[in-house]
This record gives C-alpha cells, sequence and structure tokens, in this order.
C-alpha cells in the first residue's frame, strides 16, 4: 500500500469531515487504520469501500459501503459517529 494513497484518502477525508462540521476520530491509532484500510481497498479494488463493512463482490450492492457509505449520516445522527470510528460529530 502507498502512503501517497493514504495522504490522498487522509486529505479526502479531513476535507470531506470539514464540511459537515465532523471531526475525524481524535485518536491517532483507530484514525490512522482505517485511512490505511481505505487506502487498501481503493487500491486493491478500485473504490474507497468502508473497511469496517464486508464487500459481497457485488458491484451494485457494494456501491453502498463506498466511504462515504449510506449508513454513515444515520449513524452520526445515532451514536456521533460511523460505525468505522472514523467521522465523529463535534457536538457529541
Amino acid at each position: 500500500m502507498s502512503e501517497e494513497q493514504e495522504e490522498v484518502v487522509r486529505l479526502w477525508a479531513e476535507e470531506y469531515a470539514k464540511e459537515h462540521g465532523w471531526i475525524l476520530n481524535p485518536d491517532e491509532k483507530q484514525r490512522v487504520t482505517v485511512i490505511r484500510g481505505l487506502a487498501r481497498n481503493t487500491e486493491r479494488f478500485g473504490f474507497r469501500y468502508c473497511p469496517c463493512r464486508i464487500r459481497s463482490g457485488d458491484i451494485e450492492t457494494d456501491k453502498k459501503i463506498i466511504c462515504p457509505c449510506v449508513y454513515h449520516q444515520d449513524e452520526l445522527d445515532q451514536a456521533g459517529h460511523c460505525t468505522c470510528n472514523f467521522f465523529f460529530d463535534k457536538e457529541a
């Protein structure tokens, strides 16, 4: 896995979180783990699949788990963070 891809994912995630008034997980170990998982999935499969979700192998079905997955907004609303513990609501 390339450090360059990790940096691309990190920059994207920081911007995405900022646009929505969220933050990335302040725990560096967890944050880096998710970034590495997203980078690895991008390199292996061509998409930023959430590392906390299992791919079915069906491209249409798996579109739902491309980060930011279709579930993240509800998870943030309900729990204050997404299942991957990547995006966090500042207010939660």
